[in-house]
């Protein structure tokens, strides 16, 4: 009889184990789904936009590495751009190490100065 007793109570603990386990799952799903919405979702964004603005790159364009170095962009290549630092300066520079493209009104403020 004690044998059933026990065997009674360890089925009664083994049921609320499996529904916490449910609820457990459920939880880092949720977890999981907010942190994709919160962080994953919008740095995929900002890669897009950034290599958007790196394909539409052309000669005359002015941008800013990612370095910290502005320059005006000279000529496209396949994997790289030559970028004119100063007069009579050119660098090759990776795609990959531009940091952002200079607006127009930006560099009008600094040619004011």
């Amino acid at each position: 009889m004690t044998s059933i007793n026990v065997l009674a109570q360890a089925a009664e603990g083994a049921a609320p184990a499996q529904q916490g386990g449910t609820s457990m799952l459920l939880i880092m799903g949720l977890f999981f789904l907010a942190m994709w919405f919160l962080m994953i979702a919008p740095q995929r964004k900002r890669q897009k936009e950034h290599q958007k603005m790196i394909e539409a790159l052309k000669a005359g364009d002015e941008i800013i590495t990612s370095g910290g170095i502005y320059g005006t962009v000279q000529q496209v290549r396949a994997d790289r751009i030559v970028l004119k630092i100063a007069d009579g300066t050119r660098i090759e520079l990776g795609k990959g190490y531009v940091g952002s493209k200079v607006s127009a009104p930006a560099a009008e403020v600094v040619e004011k100065k």
